[in-house]
Parts: structure tokens; C-alpha cells; sequence
């Protein structure tokens, strides 16, 4: 049972206070295993009787297209460009992750707000802004914080394909190499990330460490999460 709360002010229509549903968030940077993690905690979760859905950053159907085309032109500007971020957030907060909530479905989801505070931040945008803009979020019943430090980081980055665009800063760096440009906006990202995930309560996880001890980490403190889910199955088909 996820009780309802949000940072500031709520989304319109949402009027029940506790939904059956757990939120669930995996944070992080470039190449720290979100992706593989959700993946292995989907199986785990439907192998464990949980119906499950995942979601994530730019991936709504109002606004995920949108973004990408966007960023190919590289033609708006900061407080425009988060303002597009938010309105994929609050898509997919109405149509994706309420709505698996009221089911009673656990819903992963890769990245949430700590990273678009953080991002946004590292490039200039007032943090007291991005915060309001984005305090209609729903508060999760748990964020963990995949870390791993930089060196941790650049060999997956350059074995998944080397350096993005946009995951180097390249944005809003006056760096000509790829690689300074890289290390300096993830070092960056990382020391905001920090404050940001100390700021609202995330769990720390240390993910410079091999993937299955990530995920036996990870699985265990979920699982105790899910107490509650079970009793209530129980109760229901007593």
C-alpha cells in the first residue's frame, strides 16, 4: 500500500490518499546498471507472484518524441528544455505510474526526479525552480541511489558504446575532448547527485561492485518492502 504524498502541490483528480501499488525508483548516472538492474528485478518480481511495470525518463507517449527531436537540434534552452522533461514526468506520473499503483502493481522506475534536479542544476537552472517545478512528483516508497565513482563508470561507458553527447555535457561545456568533457560533467553530475539523493532520503548503493551483488542488495531490501503486498494477497483470498 503506497501512501500518497507528494513534495508540493498534487496532481489534479488524485484524491485517495493510499493506492495498493508500490513506486519503486532506481537513480543514478550514465553506466551505473540501472537498465540491468530494473531487467533483473522484473524477473524476480513476476517469478514472485508481483505484477510489475517499469518505466523512465523520456518515455511518455505525449512527450518522449518530442525530447528526442529536440536534443537532436540542440536549439532550446535550458528552462525550456526541463520544462519538456516535466511535461513527460507528469505524463507518465498520470498515465503510467498512478495508474500501476491502483492496480496494485510494483512499478520500477529508472530514474525520477533526483536526477532531473541534478542534471538541470549542473547546467545553470536555479535548483529552487526545478524543485517546485517538478513537487507535484509522487513521494516513492523507496529511491535507491546506484553510485559508483568515475573511474568505476568509464569503462562500461566506452564497452556500451563510448561517449553521449549529452551524458559528456557537451550542452553547455566549452571542452573540445570528449573524454575531459565526459569526466568533468560526470564528476559534476555525481557530486550534485550526492547532495540531491541526501536531500530526499534515497538508500545508497554501491554499484561499483559485480552486477549480482547489486542485485542480491537491491532484492533484499525490496523484498521487505513487500511484506505488507503479501499480507494483504493473503487476507483477501482467506
Amino acid at each position: 500500500m503506497t501512501q500518497i504524498r507528494h513534495y508540493g502541490y498534487s496532481i489534479p483528480g488524485l484524491r485517495k490518499t493510499k493506492l495498493p501499488g508500490k513506486l519503486i525508483v532506481l537513480e543514478g548516472t550514465d553506466g551505473v546498471g540501472r537498465s540491468t538492474q530494473i531487467a533483473l528485478l522484473l524477473e524476480w518480481l513476476e517469478a514472485n507472484g508481483y505484477a510489475s511495470v517499469r518505466t523512465g525518463l523520456a518515455r511518455s507517449t505525449l512527450a518522449s518524441q518530442g525530447i528526442r527531436r529536440a536534443k537532436q537540434g540542440h536549439t532550446m534552452g535550458q528552462y525550456t528544455l526541463n520544462l519538456f522533461y516535466a511535461t513527460d514526468f507528469a505524463d507518465r506520473l498520470e498515465k503510467q505510474i498512478v495508474p500501476a499503483l491502483r492496480a496494485g502493481m510494483v512499478c520500477l522506475t529508472d530514474r525520477y526526479i533526483h536526477s532531473m534536479i541534478a542534471r538541470a542544476a549542473v547546467r545553470g537552472v536555479s535548483e529552487d525552480w526545478i524543485r517546485t517545478l517538478l513537487s507535484f512528483a509522487v513521494v516513492p516508497d523507496a529511491a535507491f541511489y546506484l553510485r559508483a565513482e568515475v573511474p568505476d563508470l568509464l569503462p562500461r561507458v566506452l564497452g556500451s558504446g563510448g561517449f553521449d553527447y549529452w551524458e559528456s555535457g557537451k550542452d553547455f561545456l566549452r571542452i573540445d575532448d570528449a573524454y575531459q568533457s565526459w569526466m568533468e560533467y560526470q564528476g559534476r553530475l555525481i557530486k550534485k547527485m550526492d547532495l540531491v539523493a541526501a536531500d530526499y532520503g534515497c538508500a545508497v548503493i554501491d554499484a561499483s561492485r559485480p552486477v549480482h551483488e547489486v542485485f542480491f542488495d537491491l532484492r533484499d531490501q525490496i523484498a521487505a518492502l513487500l511484506v505488507d503486498m503479501r499480507l494483504s494477497s493473503a487476507e483477501k483470498n482467506a
